[in-house]
Order: structure tokens, then sequence, then C-alpha cells
């Protein structure tokens, strides 16, 4: 499974948890959705700075070549 898949996997599993936990008064399972969520967010923040980093990367040695 790809990461941009596992990542959208934790966001939507972690809302319905949030939702769940929210409706029925369980407060441990609405917590655990938010976390899950927040996972799957962060994991998409670090493939968009990994992205940023090696365009970064390819641009020195671009330069480099001249």
């Amino acid at each position: 499974m790809s990461k941009d898949t596992e990542n959208l996997k934790d966001k939507v599993a972690g809302k319905a948890k949030e939702v769940e936990g929210k409706g029925t008064g369980d407060k441990a399972r609405e917590v655990e959705g938010k976390a899950q969520k927040a996972a799957g967010k962060v994991g998409d923040k670090a493939k968009e700075a990994a992205g940023k980093v090696k365009d970064k990367i390819n641009e020195v040695k671009d330069n480099l070549k001249k």
C-alpha cells in the first residue's frame, strides 16, 4: 500500500472513530480517532517535506554541473 493510501486511510478511519466516540460519549475512542487522523496528516506533511528536500538537492546538483 502506498504512503498516500495509508495516510488517507488513517485520516478517514480516524475521523470515523472520532465521530463514533462523540456519538457514544466514549472519550477514549474520540481521542484515538483524533490521534489517528493527526497521524495521517503528519504523514502527508512528511511526504511533502521529503519532496521539497529532494527538489532542492536536485537543484544544487544541477547548479554544480554548470
